[in-house]
């Protein structure tokens, strides 16, 4: 199994609540609305949108990868308002080693809903059921409790903390690391 198996067809995925779709450039002010909130971009790798001009450049990378077949973000559309909240994907697939690496944003309006918890289930289950992996894990700075939270109501392991294991907005950050096997996740089904 290569990437492009995956994403030359870019897959459409859906919950009860939620849609799972490629970013289009009609999405541009929904995710200039949560990137340029400092609260959303505070403990994730990149800097906050400070114009619209940098979520174009932004939508416009996302849309250039999925032209190329490379890995990229799923919208996250809540069905009932037909509105893009987050995104949500697989940051790193290794297909030799049957290992991918989920993340995702939502906007702050959305925080503690369960929407990513959903998100991240349904992308848990493609990535078990079509990409051919045995392990999944995901990645928070130890501060982010949030994201911490969605990665086990999905289903994940915590496995321990990388010590200053990344880099952004001037300083080293300790990193939380969490997991679900595909035995793990088929006990589960």
């Amino acid at each position: 199994m290569e990437v492009e198996d995956i994403c030359s067809e870019f897959p459409l995925l859906e919950t009860e609540r939620l849609l799972l779709r490629q970013v289009s450039l009609g999405d541009v002010h929904d995710i200039y609305a949560y990137g340029s909130n400092e609260e959303v971009s505070k403990y994730v790798t990149w800097e906050t949108h400070k114009s619209l001009d940098e979520t174009l450049a932004f939508v416009e990378y996302i849309l250039n990868r999925y032209e190329c077949n490379y890995l990229a973000p799923w919208a996250i559309e809540l069905k009932e308002k037909q509105k893009m909240i987050g995104t949500i994907d697989f940051v790193s697939w290794d297909t030799h080693q049957h290992i991918a690496e989920i993340g995702f944003v939502i906007s702050q309006d959305f925080w503690g809903k369960g929407i990513v918890t959903e998100a991240a289930k349904e992308v848990i289950k493609f990535g078990f059921n079509h990409m051919d992996l045995e392990r999944i894990q995901a990645k928070c700075l130890v501060e982010n409790i949030g994201s911490a939270r969605v990665m086990e109501k999905a289903g994940m392991m915590f496995e321990g903390v990388l010590r200053k294991a990344v880099y952004g907005k001037g300083k080293h950050w300790d990193v939380k690391i969490y997991s679900i096997l595909r035995e793990e996740f088929a006990a589960k089904c």
